[in-house]
């Protein structure tokens, strides 16, 4: 058996209908109503909602987690493991619920506050570039106040986040083949979300963490580890931290990983892994009908 990683996507994966053929299982619907008592409102209903409901933030992450949750369960049943778990973002919640860190129940609280949290930030701006040149972008980013890498999902794209000037600034010195300005409401993943991490905490240490039963890639310390404390600590870091999700492919090839699939809504994660370990055999689990038989 290939020695297979499993990967979870976050915000931007989304889209109006995600999840709603689990509706058709039992094991799902029990999972959707146990999170409508802890959230106050249905998943389902809100990745069916056209006015693009999922897209803002308060429900975007509660959703994925739910959805990306249940068809990692469901491929449980099925009988597949994983030796390895990563999540992108908000994906990392589900990475650590399915590597047994803490329960159900306690990722969705989590993230319903991150949520909350992330939803209320102002003032910042984020955006994409696609088709750069690194080295220039790293000078500039260290000459200008105010802007980090947010994201370094792979050797051709980034995100980067801080302040509109800030990165009106480096969206100008650096060229790229695509500047994408992204519709958020802060600067997530930078030192601009510290209130909202401070804030976060209190609920963070209340949560009990287990040591994982697999090993998981953190965002901002892409080393495998099934140690409580430290997955804690890392986690902690998230929010104000960037992504490392580059470095994060890289060590699935360090660490023997042959097949990497991705449980989640799209592909996002499966294109980023694609560009930087072109050898991995790479799956995506979004679906019932692509779940194993």
């Amino acid at each position: 058996m290939s020695r297979t990683a499993w990967v979870f996507p976050g915000q931007g994966s989304q889209f109006v209908g995600m999840g709603v053929d689990l509706l058709e299982l039992s094991y799902a619907q029990e999972k959707f109503e146990q999170a409508e008592k802890i959230l106050g409102w249905s998943v389902p209903d809100v990745c069916q909602d056209e006015t693009e409901l999922v897209s803002r933030t308060l429900y975007t992450q509660p959703s994925m987690y739910v959805v990306e949750s249940i068809l990692a369960d469901l491929m449980r049943q099925r009988g597949e493991q994983p030796e390895l778990v990563a999540g992108h973002s908000l994906g990392e919640y589900a990475a650590l619920y399915v590597a047994g860190v803490f329960d159900w129940q306690s990722g969705l609280r989590l993230i319903k506050r991150r949520a909350e949290l992330m939803n209320s930030a102002a003032g910042g701006m984020m955006a994409a570039l696609i088709g750069f040149d690194r080295d220039q972008l790293q000078t500039q980013i260290q000459q200008t106040p105010d802007v980090v890498i947010a994201n370094d999902n792979s050797p051709a794209q980034v995100v980067v986040s801080g302040t509109p000037d800030a990165l009106e600034a480096v969206i100008a010195q650096v060229p790229a083949k695509r500047a994408v300005r992204l519709n958020v409401s802060g600067a997530f993943h930078s030192p601009y979300m510290a209130t909202a991490a401070i804030q976060f905490q209190e609920l963070l240490e209340s949560v009990q963490f287990q040591t994982a039963q697999v090993p998981v890639l953190s965002n901002t310390e892409p080393i495998p580890t099934t140690d409580a404390a430290l997955l804690k600590a890392r986690l902690s870091r998230q929010m104000t931290g960037s992504v490392r999700w580059r470095e994060t492919s890289l060590r699935l090839v360090q660490e023997s990983i042959e097949r990497v699939v991705e449980i989640g809504p799209g592909m996002v994660l499966t294109g980023l892994i694609r560009r930087t370990c072109p050898e991995l055999v790479l799956e995506n689990i979004s679906s019932v009908e692509e779940l194993p038989d």
